[in-house]
């Protein structure tokens, strides 16, 4: 007979754990960032992977993702934005600023996969990204057409607003406004989860 598996963190006790090595961090404790990078270096990766579509650009995107979270982390509010919320924000925002300066589409790369270092989630990992992701992916059904389209293709495809709005051929603000309702309309929903 076997012995029984030990109890897995909550969901909980891992955003915990993740916004105790931000707040952390933003004290200027080295070891708290190392931790807080090996938490969060390989999604953060996939994330500039997408956008950049090039692994050489997302690994030097990657590394000014990280200086700025040095930098930035004493800013970071436990109560306004969930930790790998505010850390992908800052990921896909410095991937955009190099796709923008390197004149370059969006690249999507499906063969890159194989290319990025083996972190392997957990079990427990795999359960929190699956009721994120859940949670998440329901409170997008919730939001109009519009909306969701603008929102998928921006943090999802890695397009700017710009892009969104020339697909869609409406002007630009339109499009800003699309988003920023929303996101809005998504804050309140994952809030009352």
């Amino acid at each position: 007979m076997s012995a029984p598996l030990p109890p897995q963190p909550t969901t909980d006790a891992a955003r915990a754990a993740l916004v105790e090595a931000l707040v952390a961090t933003g004290a200027e404790d080295r070891s708290a960032f190392a931790t807080l990078y090996q938490m969060t270096s390989a999604k953060l990766f996939g994330i500039c992977l997408r956008i950049c579509g090039e692994r050489g650009a997302a690994e030097d995107v990657l590394s000014e993702v990280y200086l700025t979270i040095w930098r930035r982390a004493g800013a970071y509010e436990p109560g306004r934005a969930s930790p790998i919320s505010w850390l992908a924000t800052i990921a896909r925002n410095r991937a955009i600023d190099w796709r923008r300066s390197a004149g370059r589409r969006p690249g999507v790369t499906l063969d890159a996969a194989p290319e990025v270092a083996d972190e392997t989630p957990t079990a427990e990992d795999r359960m929190v990204e699956r009721e994120v992701a859940g949670r998440l992916h329901l409170c997008l059904d919730q939001l109009d057409d519009k909306q969701r389209g603008a929102i998928r293709s921006a943090f999802f495809g890695g397009l700017t607003y710009a892009e969104l709005a020339e697909r869609e051929a409406v002007p630009l603000g339109t499009m800003k406004s699309w988003v920023r309702r929303g996101l809005q309309k998504l804050k309140d929903c994952l809030r009352d989860d």
